[in-house]
């Protein structure tokens, strides 16, 4: 039982203070469990002020609670977004969808859309979703005037802290009447667009001030083009034929599309899907050209011109072989979906190829947040096996089986370093050597299962060096099994990074066998075998394999200072036969056999191979 007084002492079981802190953590406990906001928490704190630590505790696992429920609840309303796109065939329908869906997507006071009358050459207000004036869902005004109009003309999302003070656009004095009486602020427009044609703007806005963040701006511009690709398709069904053979076609092809994103299909699925339906091959590619998916026929990646000329006019481009279209999500690039084909596309083909490059850009996004939460999860058991294993250990167990990864398992860990290189990209290029990997006290750090620690070291330097262009050191401890013999393969990768660091090895990677004596004397466990092989290993074969003395002379030659004629004279053999040995010792372990720091290793690990057959 723990107190809250300022010596961090034990109360003995049955005292007063035991009895206040046990009643304290059951009230504190109690807040936790029924969802306790942090106004309640404080005011809990301002009751019990000897409580602070732990009520400040308490507050930081009731943000991190509501931050992983904030996420959830957006990767929710998304999906259930797209369900309800892919199934909504009326235009009103919808268009209220959109704004409902926008409004919770962001968590927004209000949400609105509008729609262009270009023959008119006004915009309306078509939808509101949370709106209390009488006067804002009756604006009109004329096209280009106010935010929207900014949005429309440049066809790209703007966001403003405060609407009625910003100079960015032309201001209308109906516009900004409505604006006051509905008491805004902050507001988010994106553009909804058909091709090159702006047909609307969706809205998001605040009553208080404010900063729309990147990833809420991408979220709605994809919702928007999303969006905008059914609002047009309800209007061709509208006005086509039912009978038309394409529609239908299309149809069920996007219905099968988002079928596979609310299954939890993954990008090759989807290539398969569009490529069934059109009958030829789909790539789907990223924006730097590495192939994600492929279906069908051949492709290759897209010249980098007909990628932005898709993305500058949000339509499918012809090329030679077939099609491209730019996978986006707003005005961010994703990347890039091809289609080879012989034949040409009709239109409805043409839209179904496009819509697939809007699906694919929704289900990169959709894994985007899910790989974001769960790298924040694996972050956090990372931080807490390597800072209090000894807690609750079968705790730590239990959250690693849920994420994939034994602890009771051998593994290794490594610590990654690099200087001028981000340590979140360090971490994602690291990350496929890893069955867990993260950044640790400004450390990236890996959780590998390997019985060869120092090997893979070397070879995650060597790679990761490569990439980043630039040197990666990487050093091993373990292998290791338990949180708290892996906290100790942690402490002993460090030391090891250390050594190598001041012993000039930058850009290598090793364990602390591969140090050298040094590892001996830094090693929570020397290893022994292991700095013997590493010092001597060849000799050792080759007298093993061809029953040679080299070990024996290379004893002798030390034991007499290094001196031919006393070592001949200590083995009874010429000298001549002794410079021969030495030189075939030489062809073994290297031309530096004889420098100052290898003499010392070799010299340690003849020692050491002495004493073992003692």
């Amino acid at each position: 039982m723990w107190t809250s007084g300022s010596s961090g002492g034990r109360s003995a079981p049955g005292s007063e203070e035991a009895g206040w802190v046990e009643d304290f953590a059951f009230r504190l406990l109690e807040l936790l469990a029924g969802g306790a906001d942090s106004a309640e928490l404080a005011r809990f704190a301002v009751a019990e002020p000897r409580s602070a630590a732990a009520v400040d505790l308490a507050l930081r696992i009731n943000a991190t609670v509501h931050g992983h429920r904030r996420r959830e609840a957006e990767l929710s309303a998304l999906v259930d977004t797209a369900g309800d796109l892919a199934r909504l065939r009326d235009p009103d329908e919808v268009l209220r969808s959109i704004v409902r869906r926008a409004r919770r997507l962001l968590g927004v006071d209000l949400s609105y859309l509008t729609l262009n009358d270009a023959e008119a050459g006004i915009t309306y207000m078509r939808v509101t979703d949370g709106s209390v004036s009488t006067l804002f869902p009756e604006v009109r005004m004329k096209m280009g005037v106010g935010l929207g109009g900014l949005v429309a003309q440049t066809a790209l999302p703007y966001t403003t802290p405060d609407y009625l003070s910003d100079e960015h656009f032309l201001h209308s004095g109906p516009v900004d009447e409505a604006v006051r009486d509905e008491g805004l602020t902050a507001l988010l427009a994106v553009p909804l667009a058909v091709g090159e044609t702006v047909i609307g703007v969706l809205y998001a806005a605040e009553r208080a001030a404010r900063e729309f963040s990147p990833e809420e701006i991408a979220l709605l511009s994809s919702l928007a083009d999303h969006a905008a690709v059914a609002l047009d398709n309800a209007r061709l069904l509208a006005e086509v034929s039912a009978h038309s053979q394409d529609v239908e076609r299309a149809e069920q092809a996007h219905d099968r599309l988002m079928d596979l994103v609310l299954r939890g299909g993954e990008l090759p699925a989807v290539a398969a899907a569009v490529a069934d339906v059109l009958r030829g091959g789909i790539g789907v590619y990223t924006a730097g050209g590495t192939e994600l998916a492929h279906a069908g026929l051949p492709t290759a990646a897209p010249a980098p011109e007909t990628v932005t000329a898709s993305y500058n006019s949000g339509r499918a481009t012809a090329t030679e072989h077939g099609w491209v279209c730019a996978v986006q999500a707003g005005p961010e690039l994703l990347g890039s979906i091809v289609l080879r084909t012989g034949a040409a596309l009709t239109d409805a083909d043409r839209r179904l190829f496009e819509r697939a490059a809007v699906v694919t850009a929704l289900l990169q996004l959709l894994r985007r947040s899910v790989a974001k939460a769960e790298d924040e999860v694996r972050g956090e058991l990372l931080t807490d096996l390597l800072t209090a294993p000894e807690r609750k250990p079968g705790t730590l167990v239990d959250r690693g089986k849920r994420l994939g990864v034994d602890l009771t398992a051998e593994h290794a860990v490594l610590v990654v370093h690099a200087d001028g290189v981000s340590r979140r990209r360090l971490a994602a290029s690291a990350a496929q050597y890893a069955v867990l990997c993260g950044i640790h006290a400004e450390q990236v750090v890996l959780l590998a299962r390997t019985d060869a620690p120092g090997a893979l070291a070397a070879q995650i330097a060597a790679a990761l060096g490569a990439q980043a262009g630039c040197p990666v050191t990487v050093a091993a401890g373990g292998p290791a099994r338990g949180p708290a013999a892996l906290a100790a393969a942690y402490r002993e990768a460090e030391r090891c990074l250390r050594a190598l660091l001041r012993l000039g090895r930058e850009g290598s990677g090793a364990s602390m066998a591969e140090v050298g004596f040094l590892g001996l004397v830094l090693a929570d466990r020397a290893d022994h075998t292991g700095f013997i092989r590493q010092a001597l290993g060849p000799v050792l074969d080759y007298d093993r394999d061809r029953g040679t003395e080299l070990i024996r002379t290379l004893t002798a030659y030390f034991a007499s200072g290094c001196h031919v004629p006393r070592t001949k004279d200590r083995l009874h053999i010429h000298a001549n036969t002794v410079g021969q040995r030495l030189d075939r010792i030489g062809s073994l372990l290297g031309p530096d056999w004889q420098s100052p720091d290898r003499l010392l290793e070799i010299q340690l690990a003849l020692r050491l191979h002495a004493l073992r057959d003692l």
